[in-house]
């Protein structure tokens, strides 16, 4: 690891406390205008989030109905009912976006892989990178808030589930995270710049507890208006 990704993780709670926990879960409420773009609408209830942290597994519930939650791993995305009977499944979940564009509609399993490796990205983020396979390399800062951002480039392996294959974070001068930025590639590749606040201490594990993603214009900078995703988490537990 380079000592830029060192005092990253150390300031998030550090590696060797994170490898003390397997699971973490969250309380979330999602908006933006994502999902009436995915014909996926996201009413404003709460919803528990569950995902274990040395692998890549989630699962969201409730998830169309109050019995159901989804099974998410890279491999498989999967609805079910709460006493494990499948609703619906697909293999190889990643291969039904092929052709995909931006206002291409999901199906409620496309919808329920995205949420599953978005959310494992979310709540495992820094420490994802120090997992195995996954390639960090430190890049330029970028200026922000009057403020200038260290930033780290991750490729992730081709088991991993992302938003894309290479991804950009970037930290502030506490070392905390600040923003990430990537390609979503389930939804025609459209360039996200993904801001977070309010970083909350969980079981001595530092994390963002609000979430904006907005899509960026042809130069590369944030539109305003075009809130994609946000994500507002409370009761984070590791165990």
């Amino acid at each position: 690891m380079n000592d830029l990704l060192d005092a990253v993780l150390d300031a998030h709670g550090g590696l060797e406390h994170w490898r003390e926990f397997t699971r973490v879960e969250a309380t979330i409420v999602s908006g933006g205008k994502l999902w009436d773009i995915k014909a996926q609408p996201q009413d404003p209830a709460p919803r528990r989030m569950a995902a274990t942290l040395q692998h890549q597994w989630a699962s969201v519930q409730p998830f169309g109905a109050t019995d159901q939650r989804t099974d998410f791993t890279s491999e498989r995305i999967a609805i079910e009912k709460l006493n494990g009977r499948v609703v619906a499944e697909r293999r190889s979940p990643r291969d039904s976006f092929a052709g995909h564009q931006l206002r291409t509609p999901w199906d409620p399993l496309q919808r329920a892989y995205f949420n599953g490796y978005a959310l494992w990205l979310y709540l495992t983020t820094p420490f994802l990178m120090a997992l195995p396979g996954v390639s960090v390399t430190e890049i330029d800062p970028v200026a922000e808030d009057g403020e200038t951002w260290a930033g780290l480039q991750v490729h992730y392996p081709a088991h991993l589930a992302s938003h894309s294959l290479r991804e950009e974070f970037y930290f502030g001068a506490d070392h905390l995270l600040r923003r990430h930025d990537y390609r979503v590639e389930v939804a025609g590749g459209f360039p996200a710049i993904h801001y977070v606040f309010d970083i909350v201490d969980a079981d001595g594990i530092k994390v963002p507890s609000k979430r904006r993603a907005y899509r960026c214009d042809a130069d590369g900078q944030p539109m305003p208006d075009e809130l994609m995703v946000s994500i507002d988490l409370t009761g984070i537990h590791f165990t």
